[in-house]
């Protein structure tokens, strides 16, 4: 479920910020829940259990590059028009 929030932020920023969402071809909705989500977690501190799967398997996979730094949903969506659409 989603929920508006209203945030004042300097003009300025906000013509940066809908540029660069223009470019990566979100909204600034996007890229500031997407910053929030990282954040959250980071302050979480969850760490998986020692010697669990979870963590012997943590790190062990590396990203292409053109994934990184990209949501499951953006490389899902990528992937299905790579393999329907060409």
């Amino acid at each position: 479920m989603k929920k508006k929030l209203t945030l004042t932020i300097d003009k300025s920023v906000t013509e940066q910020a809908k540029q660069l969402a223009k470019r990566e071809g979100k909204s600034v909705s996007e890229m500031v829940e997407e910053y929030l989500k990282k954040r959250t977690a980071e302050e979480s501190g969850w760490k998986p259990k020692p010697g669990s799967r979870t963590s012997r398997l943590l790190g062990s996979i590396k990203l292409p590059e053109q994934y990184k730094n990209k949501s499951y949903k953006e490389i899902k969506e990528k992937e299905i028009l790579e393999k329907y659409v060409s």
